[in-house]
């Protein structure tokens, strides 16, 4: 049946999954969620221009246009291993619990300097986008970076199974989704699927040296390649983050980002470390690097007025909070800012996190602490001094009457609170 539905995949190498987003030739692939079931929508797929329907319920077939098969996700998933199984291309597999996304980006714009590269859309990176990401490449495609998230033990290892990746990259083990790991010790171990895999296909690895867990893990391999320590495969140094991260590349030459926080040294650095591997000049990886700007809520740097935001609005957990205060709390600024929003996905430990969340804010010396959510009242434990509300409507009330100075302001919190709504009330 696979092999059916690959031949005519070839004929236009187009995949739908919603409706609303029908191409013409399109085979429409009808998931069923927690509330819908896309089985109801095949027969629309067809008259918006999809050439076949694969569906997972006999009742929906009318004829040939529609195929059947016992579970969409799975004939979905088993068409991208299939188109896997063609590709000769170096494959780079990619996680971790912060940097992800960022570090593919990275790592994409290193490359494209050399070579006709395929990335991860987005976040595209759980069971339905890395298929989707898979199906993507196309035969001018020389390298695939596939980001893989997952918040559940085996998930990655299920992933690894689709996008078989050659090579391989954690960027980070850290306290993110806690809930459903149960706890830091099953984050490594999920985290850990995809060095597993690329011990039994022989895979490369790039590892980050200054990341005791990962360097531990390293023993796996027969020749892991470290960055960014001297001494390591590639090696570079941090200069400075006042906001943007300022290094010295291997070859001595200073870039200058437009990326903020120490923490994306590491991210940089092992994009460059990639670029070294694949043979990317490098003056070429450089100035990738130093052209830059980030996109999408990660990190981005804000002027309005005299003052300087800082909008990492698109995730939050301890680890990527810590890190996040860290910089803050050692730019040079006359009044420094948190504008925080819950962290979500801890499970039992959201109330402790929060709370140590707390004293690691007590401990920073900042002019002001906003906090909005449920969860984040936790840290008014460490911090009474904070000033806490409840709903962002209520935030955004008194930020409209506050005018700050010559500030720079950190809005961080996790994506679902939606805390980037509030720059434009910043003045």
């Amino acid at each position: 049946m696979i092999e059916t539905i690959y031949s005519r995949f070839l004929e236009t190498r187009k995949i739908s999954t919603d409706t609303r987003k029908i191409e013409k030739g399109s085979i429409f692939f009808a998931l069923k969620g927690p509330n819908f079931n896309a089985n109801e929508f095949a027969e629309e797929a067809l008259k918006k221009g999809a050439s076949m329907v694969v569906i997972d319920e006999e009742k929906y077939k009318k004829d040939d246009r529609f195929v059947l098969v016992e579970d969409v996700l799975e004939a979905l998933q088993g068409l991208a291993r299939y188109h896997r199984d063609q590709l000769k291309i170096p494959v780079i597999g990619l996680t971790g619990s912060n940097g992800k996304t960022t570090t593919k980006e990275l790592i994409n714009v290193v490359l494209s300097k050399s070579y006709k590269v395929l990335a991860t859309q987005g976040n595209l990176n759980n069971h339905i986008g890395v298929p989707l990401t898979v199906l993507s490449i196309e035969d001018q495609h020389e390298i695939a970076i596939v980001e893989m998230g997952a918040n559940h033990v085996g998930e990655i290892q299920q992933l690894c199974s689709i996008a078989k990746p050659s090579h391989g990259l954690i960027t980070n083990i850290g306290k993110a989704h806690l809930e459903g790991f149960g706890g830091y010790e099953g984050v490594i171990r999920a985290k850990s699927e995809l060095y597993h895999h690329l011990t039994l296909t022989s895979g490369i690895v790039w590892i980050n040296s200054k990341n005791e867990v990962l360097s531990n893990m390293s023993k796996r391999f027969l020749n892991p390649l470290f960055y960014p320590q001297k001494g390591n495969y590639y090696h570079c140094e941090f200069i400075d983050a006042s906001p943007f991260v300022e290094l010295k590349a291997e070859n001595g030459e200073r870039i200058k980002t437009n990326i903020i926080g120490k923490y994306n040294f590491e991210n940089i650095a092992a994009a460059l470390c990639i670029g070294k591997y694949f043979n990317v000049p490098e003056t070429d990886a450089n100035r990738a690097i130093a052209e830059y700007i980030p996109q999408n809520n990660r990190s981005q740097i804000i002027k309005k007025g005299n003052n300087t935001i800082i909008l990492d609005a698109y995730n939050a957990n301890p680890s990527s909070m810590a890190s996040a205060l860290e910089n803050l709390s050692q730019m040079s600024a006359k009044h420094k800012v948190a504008i925080l929003g819950d962290m979500k996905e801890l499970g039992p430990e959201s109330i402790s996190e929060h709370e140590k969340l707390g004293a690691d804010l007590s401990s920073k010396h900042l002019t002001d602490v906003y906090l909005c959510g449920d969860m984040i009242k936790s840290v008014l434990k460490h911090l009474p001094d904070a000033k806490y509300f409840k709903s962002k409507a209520d935030l955004i009330e008194t930020l409209k009457a506050q005018h700050f100075n010559q500030h720079v302001i950190l809005i961080k919190a996790s994506r679902s609170l939606g805390l980037e709504e509030i720059v434009e009330f910043i003045h």
